[in-house]
């Protein structure tokens, strides 16, 4: 079967690619291993930044109806140091959060509508050239079949391994980093402030999405988190992480304080900042996989949805076909560190900072005593950028 483009991976980076080009008459398969709804490790705050993008994805409406408060203020939580200032206001508006359950399910049926073809759960589990054309093996099952087309698009995120060209081989090092996260009811977080958590070994953030859950996201060094689980007699990990935190943070403790935890901890990593080829080996890429910022900055999803939008753009310029492949991909590459580059620069210090004990104190009395520092942080994590073309 022949198609104009194949997309592996239907998060927010491969479904906003996905409905960009058969908004414009491609046909497009998009392959996802795993059934929606699912949660996934992810603060869930997405920018002001991306809604005039969600309205031209067909999503915007749904997005503003469901997801939580606007965030008005930025935090910060760490040992007994608590402050806040004004969040950055983009010109489309202020930031909100929606659980990921609930998005990418959103965003997938709004694919689905634009007459995507989506295939799920199903797996690609090798990418091979034929002549001008890229075949994706697809397995369902026990089941195998090949898709052709003369564009692939890589959009299975950092964290997965596998035998695809696109996916990154596996490390292992005490300074990993690994994500977890967990939603709560019944929390004590003001609805319009999302705070940063700064605790020994790692760092996180909460915020109120959908149906008032609060989220909580972490990210733990893994050997900080291996020395804590044996500290506690050999403890899971997410109750490694989760007392570490409330300990550390008086904050994050005030706020749980009474409250439910809904459903378990999710736990996934490590993840690999930095940025990398956007278009090798003949096939595009993009969300994590294109380049990651630390999650300190919160800005994953805005990069997902559009770091999608500016590959459909130069693919939508280059026209179908195989012509013109090599030449939009760099064109792809160079709008995407425009975009981008200096939030993923911004997220490494404020990460390095976080991560280091002197570093950790002095970040604490700088917030202490110049709160305006968060709202230049968020303003330089891109809070306040435009998407290129609106």
């Amino acid at each position: 079967m022949t198609h104009d483009a194949i997309i592996i991976g239907a998060g927010p980076a491969g479904s906003s690619t996905a409905i960009a080009l058969a908004q414009h008459g491609w046909s497009v398969a998009m392959v996802e291993k795993v059934a929606f709804p699912r949660r996934k490790v992810c603060g869930e705050f997405m920018s002001g930044t991306s809604l005039a993008l969600l309205d031209r994805l067909g999503v915007g409406e749904i997005w503003r109806a469901e997801a939580g408060p606007e965030i008005r203020r930025v935090g910060f939580f760490s040992g007994e140091v608590l402050a806040e200032a004004p969040m950055p206001r983009a010109e489309t508006g202020l930031g909100r959060a929606l659980g990921r359950d609930r998005l990418d399910t959103v965003l997938l049926q709004a694919a689905e509508r634009a007459g995507v073809e989506i295939l799920q759960p199903c797996k690609a589990v090798a990418i091979h050239r034929q002549g001008d054309l890229q075949s994706v093996t697809v397995e369902a099952g026990q089941q195998q079949r090949d898709l052709t087309a003369p564009v692939i698009i890589a959009a299975h995120g950092s964290w997965e391994a596998g035998k695809l060209p696109s996916q990154l081989e596996r490390t292992s090092r005490p300074s990993d980093l690994f994500g977890f996260k967990a939603h709560f009811i019944g929390a004590g977080l003001s609805p319009d402030l999302m705070p940063l958590l700064v605790f020994p070994g790692g760092y996180g953030g909460m915020v109120t999405a959908d149906r008032g859950r609060v989220s909580i996201s972490c990210c733990f060094r893994r050997d900080v988190l291996s020395g804590l689980r044996q500290r506690w007699g050999n403890i899971a990990a997410a109750d490694a992480v989760s007392r570490h935190v409330l300990a550390s943070c008086r904050g994050v403790a005030t706020v749980l304080a009474g409250a439910e935890l809904d459903g378990p901890w999710l736990a996934a990593g490590p993840i690999h900042p930095g940025i990398r080829a956007g278009y090798d080996k003949g096939i595009f890429r993009v969300g994590n996989i294109a380049g990651e910022s630390h999650p300190v900055i919160a800005e994953g999803i805005s990069m997902a949805l559009q770091s999608g939008w500016l590959l459909a753009r130069e693919l939508i310029a280059s026209g179908k076909g195989n012509e013109g492949h090599d030449e939009a991909g760099r064109r792809y590459e160079r709008q995407w560190r425009r975009q981008f580059s200096t939030r993923l620069r911004a997220s490494a210090l404020i990460a390095r900072i976080a991560l280091r004990p002197g570093s950790r104190t002095v970040m604490r009395a700088v917030v202490k005593t110049f709160p305006a520092a968060l709202t230049l942080g968020a303003r330089l994590s891109g809070k306040t950028r435009p998407v290129p073309g609106f």
